[in-house]
């Protein structure tokens, strides 16, 4: 009888909070949930977290697992670049040859160039980032010294995000020397651009505009997107590893959010971050309505 008692006792109590609840916080209990179930369908690791940048309301998932970064870690490479030429240890516009030492494979396209390659190191950037060129990536860590990298970060409070390694090195993978994030920090940083608080303004903006210049089709992310909604964003990619940092810039609702897998083997879905990405765009989406579920176009 006392059990019976208490049962019934619980359950009202479970009522009476979930009567509390708002309908936003239904509506986002719900997402929560439709994430975490998206992820189960992988036998793989997943971790998100996304920021709505006008309310600074958060969805995290996972959120401070630290994942290997791939190309990811080129954003706070380019991040390193300007702050250095903000500080006059160069110019952007300074040129750079490309050395034997710093052509790797990969992506890009440098490592295929047969006469002496000299560019600028803007232009470094630029491919770094369009065709995450790996050479051009090697290239400019070498100018910029991969400890200061990991030092900014740190300096900044991202004491996850860290550089560690330069492109395609196998020696330093296997020793653990990987180049890390977490989708927490990855938000941040994203969200420290979009504010322009990284240096300045024009910094962070000229930063922001290399981003958006991304080739639109590399972006797991844009797939589960519409095909107008606008991005600046960062994929990444190697052996049982996926990672993106973006900001979707939803009308009036602009939100950053970084998506990583890891432990990826054959028996993973293909599709896990788009459908992610589909799933927090449809929550934020819905949070343009009013206090009511009205939605107004604008």
């Amino acid at each position: 009888m006392k059990n019976c008692l208490l049962l019934v006792m619980l359950f009202i109590m479970h009522i009476t909070v979930y009567a509390q609840l708002s309908a936003r916080d239904i509506l986002k209990q719900k997402t929560e949930k439709d994430l975490q179930t998206i992820m189960a369908t992988s036998p793989s690791l997943s971790g998100l977290m996304a920021v709505d940048l006008s309310s600074g309301e958060s969805i995290g998932i996972n959120e401070n697992i630290i994942f290997t970064q791939a190309s990811a870690i080129k954003i706070p490479i380019l991040m390193e670049v300007y702050k250095q030429a903000h500080e006059k240890k160069f110019a952007l516009s300074d040129i750079r040859q490309l050395l034997p030492s710093n052509t790797v494979a990969g992506s890009g396209i440098l490592n295929v160039m047969v006469d002496p390659v000299n560019l600028s190191i803007r232009n470094l950037c630029v491919l770094m980032i369009g065709l995450s060129d790996n050479s051009a990536t090697n290239t400019l860590i070498e100018l910029v010294g991969m400890k200061n990298v990991t030092n900014t970060m740190q300096s900044l409070g991202f004491s996850n995000t860290r550089l560690q390694r330069k492109m395609i090195d196998q020696p330093a993978s296997l020793r653990n020397e990987e180049n890390l994030s977490t989708p927490a920090e990855a938000v941040r940083i994203m969200k420290l651009l979009h504010e322009g608080k990284f240096i300045d303004k024009a910094t962070s903006e000229e930063i922001l505009s290399i981003l958006k210049n991304n080739p639109i089709s590399n972006s797991k992310i844009a797939n589960g997107l519409p095909a107008n909604i606008k991005l600046a964003f960062k994929p990444g990619g190697m052996g049982g590893v996926s990672t993106e940092w973006a900001i979707v810039y939803l009308s009036n609702r602009p939100y950053a959010i970084a998506i990583m897998e890891n432990y990826k083997t054959s028996a993973t879905p293909s599709n896990i971050i788009s459908a992610l990405s589909k799933r927090v765009f449809d929550y934020f989406s819905m949070m343009k309505a009013t206090k009511y579920g009205v939605i107004i176009e604008n």
